[in-house]
């Protein structure tokens, strides 16, 4: 494995301890889980960065980077819904049903032959979820009101959704057509969605 790749791992690995930081009861608990969210969170900057700067990625890290962040981020979101009831239950249940369903899409999308690729909108989304976190992680530890951190939910659960919308409305034309149909119809404008071409292949966040 490459550097990135240890880096997505580790990031996944942090999530129990994330945690179990956040759930168990000693001083300052809250202040040293969000600690940990952030390092870990960093980690995503990072080894997109060296990625980048080595011009290639591997199969494992492109499968587990998207995977990883989506898990870090969702498992502090809900368990700040109980933890000092920071989060409405509503507002992180519509954040991850939108998560389900773009990757359920991801995966019919991988059954015809194409790949969906990230947009640059779709990485805003998932850095406001994170921000969200962040704030949250803080307002349990009293740091400040919990409606900062309501209002930071808010703005990413516009952008989660709005994300979301922007991979659905291609849904139809994907799922009615063949793979060299759906790719050959996204044409070659620079904000296509759709990619058959396995060296442009990216994964959807």
């Amino acid at each position: 494995m490459s550097l990135p790749d240890y880096l997505t791992v580790a990031r996944a690995v942090s999530v129990l301890f994330v945690v179990l930081l956040f759930v168990l009861d000693f001083p300052n608990h809250y202040y040293w889980a969000t600690a940990l969210f952030a390092v870990a969170m960093a980690t995503d900057w990072f080894d997109g960065r060296i990625a980048r700067r080595r011009g290639r990625t591997s199969p494992l890290g492109s499968l587990l980077d998207p995977i990883a962040d989506k898990i870090l981020v969702l498992a502090v979101l809900i368990v700040l819904i109980g933890e000092q009831d920071v989060f409405p239950a509503w507002m992180v249940a519509a954040i991850v049903a939108r998560e389900f369903l773009v990757s359920g899409l991801r995966l019919a999308a991988i059954e015809r032959g194409v790949v969906l690729e990230a947009r640059d909108l779709g990485k805003l989304k998932t850095w406001a979820q994170a921000t969200a976190a962040f704030v949250g992680g803080l307002a349990a530890a009293g740091a400040f009101d919990e409606v900062y951190a309501v209002w930071a939910l808010v703005v990413a659960l516009a952008l989660t959704w709005i994300s979301g919308l922007d991979y659905f409305r291609l849904a139809p034309r994907l799922l009615r057509g063949t793979p060299t149909d759906a790719a050959a119809g996204s044409g070659s404008a620079p904000d296509s969605a759709f990619s058959s071409s396995p060296a442009s292949r990216q994964t959807l966040r």
